[in-house]
């Protein structure tokens, strides 16, 4: 696959336009925390219509597709989030829509998905992971809408960083779940734009961090992936076509431990009432551990899908 290009600010203008009336711009609002490392903000894509930010991507790629590029529907490569995104902006167009999702997705996600009118097709990991690699699934005619590096997708995910930058200009860093990629590199696209100063990193469970792994090595690397409650961030290893752009407009990968992320789970709730899945609480985790420094800094709480029966587990202060 050909490296993507940085998305530009008015590519990310023209998706802005076409995700309006299907995604939110969402509120970004104070962590109740006095003793901080940071002065930490909240930009709560968990209040999104599907509760992530997938909604955006997905409404801009479905936008800018044309209707004879529709005809058999469009299909994606998801661990929930996405599907639903994608599902709902279909349902809205008049498109069928299908998911091929990993065997171990929340059964949360699956019902969500199955509730906007899309198709589940569920594939080990691996099958799944080439599905994400290959941009393609056999069998499958419609349009596949890449769930990282379709440029459409991330013009969508950058207007979150049109936001935060217009809510909170003299913002120092922000924080933002790494899965694989196409998030954390689309609001960099938008921040070198319009804050050049910004940090922007990514942020990864110890359990599954190709980011981190491949920053240390100066290359893309795979590693052994392990399952964890945290399943919205992760993979075997960094997409080549979106390792170029990460290299160069990420400040590095934080990682946190899945104890750390059950941790912010349970403080978010209890401090500013926000439920968030384990990869929209990664983010809160590497802010409360200092690692993003002293200063203003923005965690992107990227979803907050989390199945009640994890939920309850980290309540009960023990790990899904």
């Amino acid at each position: 696959m050909q490296p993507i290009e940085q998305i530009s600010l008015g590519a990310i203008r023209e998706a802005q336009r076409r995700t309006e009336g299907l995604a939110l711009r969402t509120p970004l609002v104070r962590l109740n925390l006095e003793d901080a490392p940071a002065e930490i903000f909240l930009k709560l894509e968990n209040l999104q219509p599907v509760g992530s930010f997938k909604i955006r991507g997905a409404a801009s790629a479905l936008g800018a597709a044309e209707d004879r590029d529709l005809i058999h529907g469009v299909y994606t490569a998801s661990a929930g989030n996405m599907a639903q995104g994608l599902a709902l902006a279909a349902r809205e167009r008049g498109v069928a829509c299908t998911a091929v999702v990993p065997d171990h997705a929340p059964e949360t996600k699956l019902a969500a998905i199955q509730r906007l009118g899309a198709r589940i097709i569920k594939v080990s990991f691996e099958e799944w992971w080439q599905v994400i690699v290959n941009h393609t699934y056999p069998g499958l005619d419609g349009l596949f809408i890449h769930p990282v590096s379709d440029p459409a997708v991330m013009a969508g995910n950058a207007t979150i960083g049109l936001e935060i930058a217009e809510d909170l200009p003299d913002v120092d860093a922000v924080l933002v779940p790494y899965g694989g990629g196409g998030l954390s590199c689309g609001i960099a696209s938008a921040l070198a734009a319009l804050r050049p100063q910004v940090l922007v990193y990514a942020c990864e469970v110890e359990t599954a961090a190709p980011l981190a792994a491949s920053w240390a090595a100066g290359k893309p690397v795979a590693i052994d992936y392990v399952t964890s409650f945290v399943d919205g961030i992760g993979g075997k290893s960094v997409l080549p076509e979106i390792w170029p752009l990460a290299r160069r407009l990420l400040a590095g990968s934080l990682v946190v431990a899945p104890g750390e992320v059950a941790s912010a789970i349970r403080l978010l709730l209890e401090r500013n009432r926000v439920l968030a899945e384990g990869a929209g609480a990664a983010p809160v985790a590497a802010a409360l551990a200092g690692k993003a420094g002293s200063g203003k800094v923005v965690c992107v709480v990227s979803g907050g899908n989390l199945d009640f029966t994890k939920l309850a587990s980290i309540l009960a202060n023990r790990i899904p």
